[in-house]
């Protein structure tokens, strides 16, 4: 008998092709077993018989002939082709050819299925591949069986979890586990970045990293993708499984469905992506994380509510919240719970890019976009009211999770740095932005070099001078005769300082 590394030395294919040979029913299932000491590190390989190369050598002389997969998986008295529903969904999402298998229907699931009802292990990471959400079955799988994961997203990184609790020693199962993976990263992290995340990892670890990194073919623009795959399961045999990787804003799901003649429903569920986020989102485990916040208000929102048409100033107010969110989009900011007319954005760390200063640069952003808004409605008006947010930026550590009403979700940051960031807003005037001395603390030095800020000092003379580099605690700052600042008793000792320009790179900073 061969086993896998062999078959795929002597007929040329790759283990993606030949799993999905096996999943299509050309090729049997393999079996497995523990290989001779002379046949590498690997404790457990698939063997196939010798005839399994005359297979591969007539399934290469078929297609060349132009036949389809289908056509040749029925030559060989393979399984049928997955449902023209089915094969809409995948072309639309991805050229890869479908695998199937020997499973029961997936009759679970429904149109009303929900994440709760995936089939085999599923979960999803955040950009810096740290776990948000999984199911049961996904931490029997992969995560040595602890549904309680540690709060800190540092502890939750999925490539380090799947390191140490595979089987290290045997390589070619860990490396057919991490190259979707690593796949899905390469859509967004250069090989710089990704070693740089894992530099905690052994030599070894890292090599393989590498490796994977340059073997596999990046993800493009498709939303979702599908891969054949093989999982070993605890009696040491080989499961096999449709592995699809589905990309959001928020995040990226793994999820992967037992192979089966009709899984019709789970991509007509993966399809609905608004529904599948929305639950995900729901779903996700509450975690500890660095954060920065922000918080902005519409200055004199009172005064201009009443000098609107009711019907101009819902205008207004949708107008600024269109024009803002392509601005927070750039900057990876995510929506928080606020109340009234201004807005709440969490920026959390990202793999490529400095999330302090990408919050910093979004301020400004918004700053500018606030002045074409004044311009564009005095124009319209003919009045002189200038249009004006004022931000408070805060960072810290905290616990970020969502409260659920009815079917609405809102996000939200527990902890003392959005009580600050909020009332350092409360504080700003005329549209200015300002920010913590511990959140700029944290900015490499040579970044923070790059930022224009500064307190605004009174002479001897009585005139007014920017210094810059500096900072005041928000108490000094304050009019003590002004009875109305007494809302600021408990901050009065933070260190702030304004923000008025950022002189780097405008687009985003790398860290």
């Amino acid at each position: 008998m061969l086993n896998s590394k062999q078959l795929i030395e002597i007929t040329g294919i790759s283990r993606a092709t030949l799993n999905n040979y096996v999943a299509l029913g050309i090729l049997p299932n393999p079996v497995v077993k523990s290989p001779p000491e002379n046949e590498g590190k690997a404790t457990r390989l698939g063997y196939f018989d010798e005839s399994a190369v005359d297979v591969i050598k007539r399934v290469q002389i078929l297609k060349k002939q132009g036949l389809s997969m289908a056509g040749i998986a029925e030559e060989f008295g393979g399984r049928r082709r997955k449902s023209s529903v089915q094969e809409t969904a995948l072309a639309a999402v991805h050229q890869a050819e479908p695998s199937l298998g020997e499973h029961e229907s997936l009759t679970s699931l429904c149109l009303e299925s929900s994440i709760e009802s995936f089939p085999g292990p599923a979960y999803m990471v955040n950009n810096n591949f740290e776990l948000i959400w999984w199911n049961d079955s996904a931490a029997e799988s992969f995560f040595g069986d602890n549904r309680d994961m540690p709060g800190e997203l540092e502890s939750r990184n999925l490539l380090k979890l799947l390191f140490e609790v595979q089987p290290a020693s045997d390589e070619a199962t860990l490396k057919e586990i991490l190259a979707p993976h690593i796949a899905a990263a390469k859509k967004r992290l250069s090989q710089s970045v990704l070693i740089k995340i894992y530099s905690a990892l052994g030599a070894q670890q890292l090599t393989l990293l590498k490796s994977i990194y340059d073997d596999v073919e990046p993800v493009l623009k498709a939303p979702m993708v599908h891969y054949p795959s093989i999982l070993p399961a605890k009696d040491g045999s080989a499961e096999l499984f449709d592995l699809y990787v589905c990309f959001y804003r928020e995040g990226i799901l793994f999820t992967y469905s037992p192979v089966s003649l009709e899984d019709d429903f789970l991509l007509e569920f993966l399809s609905k992506r608004n529904q599948v986020i929305n639950e995900l989102l729901k779903k996700r485990q509450p975690y500890l994380t660095n954060v920065t916040v922000m918080v902005a208000d519409l200055q004199s929102s009172t005064r201009i509510c009443s000098e609107l048409p009711a019907e101009e100033y819902f205008e207004l107010i949708n107008d600024i919240w269109q024009q803002s969110e392509p601005i927070f989009r750039k900057y990876h900011g995510t929506y928080g719970k606020h109340a009234g007319d201004g807005m709440v954005y969490y920026f959390f760390p990202q793999p490529d890019c400095d999330y302090r200063l990408n919050a910093i640069q979004c301020s400004l952003e918004l700053k500018a976009m606030m002045r074409r808004i004044t311009q564009q409605w005095q124009s319209r008006k003919g009045w002189f009211s200038d249009l004006l947010l004022n931000i408070g930026l805060n960072e810290g550590q905290e616990w970020f999770g969502s409260f659920h009403a009815g079917g609405h979700v809102e996000f939200t940051v527990l902890g003392e740095t959005i009580n600050s960031a909020s009332r350092v807003s409360d504080f700003a005037r005329n549209g200015s932005v300002w920010a913590s001395k511990s959140m700029l603390n944290q900015i490499p030095t040579e970044k923070r070099k790059q930022i224009n800020f500064g307190i605004t000092r009174q002479t001897q003379n009585n005139e007014f001078l920017f210094v810059t580099e500096t900072y005041a605690s928000l108490g000094s700052l304050l009019d003590d005769s002004d009875r109305n600042n007494s809302k600021f008793r408990d901050v009065g000792m933070l260190p702030i300082t304004e923000l008025r320009d950022f002189t780097g790179d405008v687009s985003i900073v790398t860290a």
